[in-house]
């Protein structure tokens, strides 16, 4: 009531378009204290309920306790803070950086005015807690002598380690890319995420005990049976890297990628060799068109940007949001409302227009004659309802179009987790196809391996993963614990 929401800015977009460097900047101390003071300490808070509503998360799935450590901000107790934050997110340096914050969605005080600066509040507490040393290696004071393999790097099976390593167990990450974090490293650019951030957390972890193993790949470098003789137990962690394909004529030309290769391509040359090598898949000159409107296809367009693209397009089947909650979406349901991501607020100063288009179908992909793509055939469509009230697209006469394209990426989400070690493990899999979980557990069809993070229940926002591998963690250990050595 008596301080109006405020956020800090960030960098000039045509500045930071010429390097990789992290867009995000920080409010002043007192700033901070003062956003934390507007938090109202709800008697009921949904702001860390993480239910689902209509197929939506409201509020924290990690259940962070947001008003204590928000009251604490405001107070100046920022180890107290630290503590409070800690308890519930083994990772407030990523989530405050990459999450869409379904917390401030249902914040109550968006009922009135605007809600809470969250997660500006949450990345500022682990940020001050590094700068500031209180961030240490805590091994466990005591081993179990039990071995745990986790497969997959990414933010569950790294929370989903830290968790287990702190109950005391040996545990071993397994994963295929030259570098730990799966797509925290690799399908996140740099100025969203800073690598460095990501790299002192590993260390950390590694520092406490945990051991790696890159380019690894279980069921190809690694017999995925070889586990279940080698540890006593294993998290499948391995995410829904099965990206959604394209259905079109012309799909097999050159130059069209899926997003996260071609972010992934840009990122391990960044780290390699400040793209010196040459070895990433270059928007330089090109006319670039990207098909998906979420977070990965804000990301391609903000990559493509730095790469100095002639153009960039973005391509959304789907209608725009509206610029409020409508009245199919109310508080405390997560706000599905128009917004300006960063990538596209850059291409908007760069070229004098957002780069999304709504409503629009690709119908075919035309080569230049020698194999490479040229051009994308296009047409609108407007939403309809069938019999038995489905939604679905109704192509609109005389709205063809053709588009210059010379590079096209997918960023039209993921199906499901890569089928070969799951295979070879005998896990089963549900409808969707995501790997099963037995009776809405982290257990599957197979004694002594569980399951957590997008295999589980497919792709998911950043905290749902960290949520996921806590609670796979907590199923191994009951577990480990309950089965004696050897057994």
């Amino acid at each position: 009531m008596e301080y109006r929401r405020e956020l800090p800015g960030e960098r000039v977009p045509l500045e930071r378009l010429n390097d990789w460097e992290e867009f995000h900047m920080s409010l002043p101390e007192e700033k901070l204290k003062a956003q934390g003071g507007r938090c109202m300490n709800c008697g009921t808070p949904f702001c860390h309920s993480g239910i689902l509503i209509n197929g939506m998360v409201s509020g924290c799935p990690n259940h962070n306790l947001v008003p204590e450590w928000n009251d604490l901000v405001y107070r100046g107790l920022w180890r107290e803070a630290l503590e409070r934050l800690l308890k519930t997110n083994n990772f407030p340096e990523f989530t405050g950086r990459v999450c869409p914050a379904p917390c401030e969605g249902a914040c109550a005080a968006g009922l009135a005015s605007e809600p809470v600066t969250t997660k500006i509040i949450e990345r500022a507490i682990i940020d001050k807690a590094f700068e500031e040393g209180w961030i240490r290696p805590r091994p466990p004071l005591k081993r179990t002598g039990k071995r745990v393999a986790v497969v997959g790097s990414g933010s569950s099976g790294l929370a989903c380690a830290a968790q287990l390593n702190r109950a005391g167990h040996w545990v071993t990450v397994f994963e295929r890319s030259d570098r730990i974090g799966g797509l925290l490293m690799y399908g996140i650019p740099n100025m969203k995420l800073d690598k460095r951030i990501v790299l002192r957390r590993v260390e950390l972890l590694a520092e406490e005990g945990v051991s790696f193993i890159t380019c690894t790949e279980v069921g190809k470098d690694y017999p995925a049976e070889q586990l279940l003789k080698d540890f006593d137990a294993v998290v499948l962690c391995g995410g829904a890297s099965q990206p959604r394909d394209l259905q079109v004529e012309g799909r097999n030309l050159k130059g069209i990628h899926f997003a996260v290769e071609y972010l992934k391509s840009t990122t391990k040359s960044l780290l390699d060799s400040n793209l010196s090598d040459g070895k990433y898949i270059s928007a330089y000159g090109k006319d670039v068109l990207i098909i998906g409107g979420g977070d990965t296809g804000t990301d391609c367009v903000a990559t493509a940007l730095r790469q100095k693209c002639k153009s960039v397009n973005q391509f959304e089947i789907m209608p725009r949001l509206p610029d409020k909650r409508s009245e199919e979406n109310p508080w405390p349901q997560f706000p599905r409302v128009f917004k300006e991501d960063y990538g596209q607020a850059e291409a908007a100063c760069l070229f004098g227009k957002d780069p999304r288009h709504y409503c629009i179908k690709v119908k075919r992909l035309v080569g230049d004659g020698s194999g490479r793509v040229k051009e994308v055939e296009t047409v609108n469509v407007e939403w309809i309802k069938d019999d038995c009230g489905r939604p679905l697209p109704r192509e609109l006469p005389g709205t063809e179009r053709v588009w210059p394209a010379q590079l096209v990426l997918l960023a039209m989400g993921f199906t499901g987790p890569e089928r070969m070690f799951l295979d070879q493990l005998g896990v089963e899999h549900d409808t969707a196809p995501n790997a099963r979980a037995m009776d809405n557990t982290f257990s599957t069809n197979i004694k002594g391996v569980f399951i957590a993070g997008d295999m589980r229940r497919g792709q998911s926002l950043v905290v749902w993963p960290i949520n996921e591998g806590r609670g796979a963690a907590a199923e191994c250990h009951r577990y480990l614990m309950e089965t004696p050595a050897g057994g």
